[in-house]
């Protein structure tokens, strides 16, 4: 029984490594992506929160599709698969020629983009249930860790050396993940798992079966106001820290300064997990905790909209960043406990597509918005975390009247 514990307590590590290496290489790009699309290919406000558009329209058509082949056919191979392919879309940034190099970039890695979905079902695979909201806030803590580092990296490093730089050192550490992955990670579905997945894909998820799952439903409606204002913010913080709190400033110093406010949010993400979560699932239910998170969220995009200065603008992604850890992590929990093992790789695909339907639409406006106002962005932000109550309480009241969460049927 020890050797048991100690391997799964190996894959975790592995898994929360894998997280992490793969959101250092991601967020080092998120300060610079932006301000390189506008100084190297003239793109407008419009355009460059397009990129984003593009990458999560990939990644809405593909998610469910990755989640349920990994269901199917294992983790392992599809989680190596996804990890190219986002190697290659950061290599493609770094030697763009033209925009259209960029939204293909960008499309590619949506596409393949299932890094995290498979880490997520990985996780909820070798966790017992009972475990799976600290499991996965400790995902949260590595995808934090990444976050706070990775920010501050591409900025010193396009500061020092150009804005190209950081996504060649992205694919680097993507390809690392890769190597990770394949010496060190075991499947975690068995050879009968994967048996009987592939028999279940026979009966297909049905939308009638979904749309009457009250929890799931409510945790997707959760899931998608959330996410819809948070795109907003990830569309517009480079350019509103460029024209609000650090205006008139150079490009590297923008650079640099959007890097440590970003690397502020990972710090806020990993205290929250370390300290905050474990505190708040000791006094209160998953479905309160859910309505804590998008509370301070809400709190933290309508104190952004008042910021004028680099550090009360720190201190609202910070409080959004604390938000997001005591929301994310119990949101997932719930949305696995809702169907059955065999289907979770499948409805974490969804949850993950639902999310990118909400940045979709929330980064195809962000650029407009912005431009009639740099803080309308955030306003609207902070009003659509506050709409996601209304399902967060519904979740609540449910959770209340009729107790444990269901492993509803949604297959046939």
């Amino acid at each position: 029984m020890k050797l048991k514990k100690r391997s799964v307590d190996r894959r975790m590590v592995t898994i929360l490594m894998i997280v992490f290496v793969q959101m250092f290489g991601t967020s080092m790009v998120h300060p610079i992506l932006p301000l390189y699309a506008q100084s190297a290919f003239n793109m407008n406000a419009q355009v460059i929160t397009l990129l984003l558009t593009a990458f999560f329209a990939a990644q809405f058509v593909a998610g469910p599709f990755i989640g349920r082949l990994s269901d199917r056919r294992g983790r392992l191979p599809v989680l190596i698969f996804s990890q190219m392919g986002t190697v290659i879309a950061f290599l493609m940034i770094a030697f763009a020629q033209s925009a259209a190099v960029l939204f293909l970039a960008r499309i590619l890695d949506g596409v393949t983009g299932g890094n995290i979905v498979v880490a997520q079902a990985y996780m909820t695979d070798i966790v017992p249930e009972h475990r799976r909201t600290v499991a996965l806030g400790y995902v949260m803590a590595a995808f934090g860790l990444g976050f706070a580092l990775g920010p501050a990296v591409g900025g010193i490093l396009a500061s020092a050396f150009g804005p190209q730089i950081p996504f060649v050192f992205a694919a680097l550490a993507a390809a690392g993940t890769v190597v990770l992955t394949h010496l060190t990670l075991e499947e975690s579905l068995s050879h009968d798992d994967r048996q009987r997945n592939r028999r279940s894909a026979a009966a297909r998820l049905r939308p009638t079966a979904l749309m009457t799952n009250v929890p799931l439903m409510a945790v997707l409606s959760v899931s998608f106001f959330a996410r819809f204002g948070m795109g907003l913010l990830i569309a517009t913080l480079a350019l509103f820290a460029e024209a609000v709190l650090f205006a008139g400033q150079s490009f590297s110093s923008v650079s640099l300064g959007v890097g440590v406010m970003l690397m502020m949010v990972g710090i806020g993400q990993i205290i929250t997990q370390i300290i905050l979560l474990p505190a708040a699932l000791s006094h209160f239910s998953d479905t309160l905790i859910v309505l804590m998170g998008a509370a301070a969220r809400a709190l933290s995009m309508f104190l952004l909209a008042l910021a004028v200065e680099p550090l009360f603008g720190t201190l609202s992604v910070v409080i959004f960043a604390v938000g997001s850890g005591l929301l994310i992590p119990p949101l997932q929990s719930l949305l696995t406990k809702t169907v059955p093992a065999e289907l979770r790789g499948a409805i974490l695909g969804i949850y993950h597509s639902v999310m990118s339907l909400g940045v979709i639409l929330s980064t195809a406006i962000a650029g407009l918005l912005f431009a009639a106002d740099p803080t309308i962005p955030n306003w609207v932000g902070g009003a659509l975390s506050c709409i996601s109550l209304v399902p967060g309480f519904l979740l609540w009241h449910w959770a209340r009247k009729n107790g444990r969460m269901p492993a509803a049927q949604l297959a046939s």
